[in-house]
């Protein structure tokens, strides 16, 4: 039979499930949790909680979903520091700049593309991730975009195909031939080692009649597109997201009334990624106005060493608070249910009975503190698949 565990003496237990307790988090106070191997078996209060095998104590700490970062791009080699700092200085962030990280990134051996991965994601479990995608889109050649999904589907399932990240420098004359390879060669040489397909739908990057035939190409081979969409500029990324059943648009900064609606309307999830906003000092997306309108939201970092160099959820969620209009709960349940809706996962980011045991500890009596005390590392204790992590 199974082990069981029963962590006992929590002071709130976010489940994300509103039928287990209060407000559409599902808060249960003094709670408990029972793990049944990599399950979550049950969940209440803990005067009610079912004898098992063994206990653990949470001190009265605060108990939340791990975190799903259903957004990043963690293949990659070298830094843009210098990048960076001039943009501190004054200068404007253009999609160009990932060119940059592509030579850094072709250069590298695989040894070493897979201990930067493994280095950021023992970064971001440290800090509450337990479910992770990145993407592809720092080699742009068929060899480096195999490379690059091979070595990421080690570590995770949700790996994304990002051939189209820009256009290559070595089709910089040429645009087409770089959209025939996308869909073509590397398309063929990609698809096994991926779940997902993206484009970066943007001036500087792929126009929308280019962006639907990179995903429409992906979908003929079994990808479920994504996509990167309204950025930097208003554009036509998040209608062609929903036309084409995309789980989820990513950025959404620059939204008209007709984008608002389409989302608001359709499966697909607005991504929100507030670390791009901060790291460039653009405009902030406006969450607020999405889930007025009834739209899904998912909070996400966009981890790259471009344009969003952090792993930490919970630095995202004080600033969806602080600057985007979401409540605390709504950041909370964003980073946790929401990014599992834009993964279209149903095992992840929540805590009922069957879901996978993924959980993180605060050192606080609420989740209400990640946006309360920006900046402090409250996750004090991970566990993933119902084994402590970290």
């Amino acid at each position: 039979m199974t082990a069981t565990t029963a962590i006992t003496n929590i002071g709130t237990l976010v489940t994300n499930n509103p039928d287990l307790g209060d407000g559409p988090l599902g808060q249960i106070k003094d709670a408990a949790l029972v793990i049944e191997g990599d399950r979550i078996a049950w969940a209440g209060p803990t005067a009610k909680v079912p004898a098992t095998d063994d206990t653990h104590d949470a001190q009265g700490r605060a108990v939340i979903p791990g975190f799903v970062d259903s957004h990043s791009h963690l293949i990659f080699a070298g830094d843009r520091t210098e990048e960076f700092n001039a943009r501190m200085s004054g200068q404007s962030y253009k999609a160009g700049g990932i060119r940059t990280t592509v030579a850094a990134t072709r250069a590298a051996t695989d040894a070493a593309l897979e201990a930067n991965l493994t280095h950021y994601l023992a970064e971001a479990l440290r800090q509450g991730t337990t479910t992770f995608e990145t993407k592809s889109g720092y080699g742009l050649t068929t060899a480096d975009e195999e490379r690059a999904l091979r070595i990421a589907k080690a570590h995770t399932d949700e790996v994304t195909y990002l051939g189209a990240h820009i256009v290559s420098p070595d089709h910089a004359d040429d645009p087409a031939a770089y959209v025939a390879l996308v869909t073509g060669e590397m398309l063929d040489a990609c698809a096994p080692h991926a779940r997902w397909i993206d484009v970066f739908c943007e001036k500087g990057a792929f126009d929308g009649d280019q962006a639907r035939a990179i995903l429409t190409a992906g979908k003929a081979k079994g990808l479920l597109p994504r996509i990167h969409a309204n950025q930097l500029s208003y554009g036509p990324g998040v209608q062609l997201a929903v036309e084409l059943d995309a789980a989820s648009a990513d950025h959404c900064t620059h939204l008209t009334d007709a984008d608002v609606d389409a989302l608001a309307n359709s499966d697909t999830v607005a991504t929100l990624l507030p670390g791009a906003e901060f790291s460039t000092r653009a405009e902030w997306p406006d969450a607020r106005r999405l889930l007025d309108a009834g739209a899904t939201v998912a909070l996400s970092t966009d981890c790259n060493p471009g344009s969003s160099f952090t792993s930490s959820v919970p630095f995202c969620i004080a600033l969806a608070v602080r600057d985007m209009g979401m409540t605390p709960d709504e950041a909370l349940w964003a980073a946790t249910a929401g990014g599992a809706k834009a993964l279209r996962r149903t095992d992840v980011g929540h805590l009922a009975p069957g879901a996978r045991a993924d959980l993180a500890f605060l050192d606080a009596p609420s989740h209400v503190h990640l946006a309360y005390r920006p900046g402090v590392p409250l996750v004090s204790e991970v566990w993933r698949a119902g084994v402590r992590a970290a």
